[in-house]
């Protein structure tokens, strides 16, 4: 309904008839004056003219015998616009509007809640299925390629499927409350009896008849509760963090909320970084102060399983209250209606989009990239910190190293928005990933001369080749998560709701664990080809700087068509706030719709005419 707002005085016409051709010309009129530059920030604003008897100096034979009362109605005063004259004020806190601090804050302890969770769980998969009995790094790209993919594209399409009968809230409980079901279940019930349910017998028969080629795979077999942990810890990085909290942030928030808080987000979860780190720390020496005979990995896992779960009840916690208490931001008006699709039409739609197809290539080419790096580090790392308790408590501290810088990234990440823009920032982790990656690879080449002047500082080849790996991978993570996520998050906000919703799900779910897979299968393929993962290095440098332009070139492209959506959803909104109709109230009170040319003055004089269709065309 429309909200009638009455002006607070009586407008008339000047009595002079020059005077009043002139406030009646088109390109002087209301219609050139509230499209002008500046508009007059009035939404839905309408103007209406109705005779009256006269009441002021009558016109010299322009309108001989009424003047006319001008009556606006704000379309959109329902809505809380403000008034003619008037400005809206908002309660504000530090300069920043209530509202959207009932936003930020939330979603601030929400991202701080999900990679506290994230932290433990990563730290925790490697170590169960790298020092595993029967186990080794070697394992980790034969689970990406042969388990992690599978799941996750199941998955999606399962998400595509569950997105298109249910709510968005329903959509959020049914896919996080397993994930904290199962790693709850894990602690005290999987891990207690993987004694009794992994089968270590037929794996080592297996192993007897096919050879030591195959470790790999049938250590996937033989821990196979381990590599379902390893598989759900990695689907929640790619689905709670990236499907379900970036996707409920996107839905909330505008372009320029998120240009301003989302690097900001990242201050506050990276404070999780810190403090998880100290916690899987903590909970890895608790076997010092156990005695013989107890499993203290075992106590720690359940300890650390514990605040996974209570870490996800605040998580629901907190997306209830958001839901209920803040309201939704106004998009444009303007939607595109679309049929639901099946599943294979939603793929073929979302292949067939330029602006999908290049996020898709940057999610792929980081997965392949990092991996290229990583899965060579942690095979060094096991050799170093071969028992569990050792290895974990590493990864606390390299969790919260990455805290640390991700925390200063952040800091100056809003700095590098404002100043050079999201092209800028969307090509600054390929490139440190690209220059930490070479100076990993060249250490692990050529770090044998180095070897007598590390004994002077206490450190063996291989311990200068996991700090260096460490500190590689701090900083490539701590550019992701401080400008790597949040551009390419930013990038679904103009896309429409069916898009962004089904867009999320394929290259979230579905790429990210590809790209990771397909650098398993580089891997593989190397150590095939070449003999030994040290022998493919040079090789693993020469795609890693291929995959990285190609990363790039996806990044520049995107710029450009996310500005110009931009521009476009700016156009479109400021297009609806300048929108005016002009109804005609006539003497009975009857109203013509806008553009009609009825004439308040027909026939009153022989000029009458041309004044006649200057005035309907205001």
């Amino acid at each position: 309904m429309e909200a009638v707002l009455k002006t607070r005085g009586l407008l008339s016409l000047p009595p002079n008839p020059t005077r009043a051709r002139s406030l009646l010309n088109p390109s002087q009129g209301l219609k050139q004056r509230l499209f002008a530059s500046k508009p007059l920030g009035l939404n839905g604003l309408s103007v209406s003219y109705k005779r009256v008897p006269s009441v002021v100096a009558k016109p010299h034979g322009i309108f001989p015998e009424q003047s006319f009362i001008c009556k606006a109605e704000a379309a959109a005063a329902g809505d809380g616009q403000p008034m003619i004259g008037e400005t809206e004020k908002k309660p504000k806190f530090l300069g920043i509007e209530l509202v959207t601090l009932k936003k930020i804050i939330p979603l601030g302890l929400m991202f701080f809640c999900i990679l506290f969770n994230y932290t433990i769980l990563r730290d925790t998969k490697d170590v169960l299925v790298v020092t595993a009995k029967g186990s080794s790094a070697e394992i980790i790209p034969f689970l990406k390629t042969w388990v992690n993919l599978p799941m996750a594209v199941g998955f999606m399409l399962l998400y595509t499927k569950l997105a298109n009968v249910l709510s968005k809230k329903a959509l959020f409980y049914s896919v996080i409350v397993p994930f904290i079901i199962f790693f709850g279940a894990f602690g005290f019930l999987l891990y207690p009896l993987s004694n009794y349910i992994h089968p270590e017998a037929l794996a080592d028969k297996l192993l007897a008849v096919l050879g030591p080629r195959f470790l790999g795979p049938l250590a996937i077999l033989r821990i196979w509760s381990f590599c379902l942990f390893y598989v759900m810890a990695e689907l929640w990085g790619s689905v709670v963090i990236s499907v379900l909290f970036w996707g409920f942030a996107n839905q909330i928030t505008t372009v320029d909320e998120a240009k301003r808080f989302y690097p900001l987000f990242g201050l506050g979860a990276n404070v999780a970084l810190i403090f998880s780190g100290r916690t899987v720390k903590y909970f890895s020496n608790l076997r010092k102060n156990l005695g013989p005979g107890v499993d203290g990995w075992a106590i720690s896992l359940r300890g650390m399983m514990s605040i996974v779960v209570l870490m996800g009840a605040v998580i629901c916690v907190l997306y209830w209250w958001v839901n209920t208490f803040v309201p939704l931001p106004t998009r444009s008006r303007k939607k595109k209606e679309k049929p639901k699709m099946g599943t294979m039409e939603s793929l073929k739609f979302l292949v067939s989009s330029r602006y999908i197809r290049d996020l898709a290539t940057l999610v792929v080419a980081y997965g392949i990239s990092i991996n290229l790096v990583e899965v060579t580090w942690k095979s060094k790392l096991k050799a170093q910190f071969p028992s569990p308790n050792e290895y974990s408590s590493f990864m606390g501290d390299f969790s919260t190293g990455t805290g640390i810088a991700t925390f200063i990234m952040m800091l100056l990440s809003q700095f590098i928005f404002d100043k050079y823009g999201w092209g800028v920032a969307a090509t600054i982790t390929p490139t440190v990933l690209l220059l930490t990656g070479v100076g990993f690879f060249s250490l692990i080449l050529f770090g044998d001369p180095f070897a007598p002047t590390l004994a002077k500082f206490g450190m063996t080849p291989l311990l200068a080749a996991v700090y260096v790996g460490a500190l590689q991978n701090i900083f490539s993570k701590s550019a992701k998560y401080s400008l790597f996520d949040p551009c390419k998050e930013m990038a679904y906000i103009p896309l429409d709701e069916d898009t962004k919703v089904k867009g999320k799900a394929a290259i979230d779910v579905v790429c990210n664990p590809l790209g990771k897979s397909g650098g398993a299968l580089i891997q593989q393929f190397m150590i095939l080809t070449f003999g030994s993962l040290a022998n493919s290095t040079p090789y693993l440098g020469g795609i890693l700087m291929v995959i990285v332009f190609a990363w790039l070139s996806a990044a520049r492209s995107l710029d450009v068509q996310f500005t110009a959506l931009r521009r476009e959803e700016e156009l479109e909104k400021e297009m609806e706030r300048a929108a005016v109709k002009i109804p005609i109230v006539s003497e009975s009170g009857s109203v013509s719709p806008s553009g009609s040319s009825v004439d308040p003055v027909a026939g009153d004089s022989p000029g009458s005419s041309s004044e006649t269709s200057t005035r309907s065309n205001i």
